[in-house]
């Protein structure tokens, strides 16, 4: 009986048979985490931003702002974080940049409320780090990114900004019940 080194025609297209399906099952679970992903990193540089602004201010006792980068209340089109040396609330070729981001994916929506809802939408830290709207009272505000191509909660996550300036990130377990995260598990 002759000696059987390979594999017939019948193995193979099971086993390829078998491949498709697994990978058929496993595209839907990659493509949502990848959204996730993605979603995250936006909401990561976005913090990252915010950090920054507030460190500067308070290392330089100066006013700290983030703002859309055409200066509107379009967040989607990226946003710069500088130092108001002049006092405007405006980025002009006076003032410190500290770092610009690029404009988000056309699949995420940035919405907001308080100062970064405005037009034009700002976030404002006095050198000692609170957050304030430009008149130097207190101001709180929310921004909430979501992906437009799945409307689960998994593919939203909301920035928190208190008072006094800390920041914290969650994925709401609810979209519009769960406004304040308090029922999230990722705080």
């Amino acid at each position: 009986m002759p000696k059987n080194n390979g594999f017939t025609l019948l193995e193979l297209m099971v086993t390829l048979a078998l491949l498709a399906l697994l990978s058929t099952l496993a595209a839907p679970s990659f493509i949502d985490q990848r959204r996730s992903s993605e979603l995250t990193s936006v909401a990561n540089e976005f913090i990252a931003s915010i950090y920054a602004v507030r460190s500067e201010a308070m290392k330089r006792n100066m006013n700290g702002l983030l703002m859309p980068k055409n200066q509107d209340n379009n967040w989607n089109s990226g946003w710069i974080a500088f130092v108001d040396v002049d006092s405007s609330a405006t980025y002009n070729s006076g003032d410190i940049l500290i770092m610009e981001s690029e404009a988000v994916s056309s699949n995420i929506a940035i919405d907001s409320t308080g100062t970064a809802k405005d037009n034009p939408a700002y976030l404002f830290y006095n050198g000692s780090g609170f957050i304030k709207d430009k008149n130097g009272a207190s101001a709180q505000t929310t921004i909430q990114m979501q992906r437009k191509d799945s409307a689960t909660t998994r593919n939203t996550r909301r920035i928190i900004i208190a008072k006094t300036g800390r920041v914290r990130i969650c994925t709401p377990m609810h979209l519009t019940t769960d406004t304040d995260c308090s029922k999230s598990d990722t705080e």
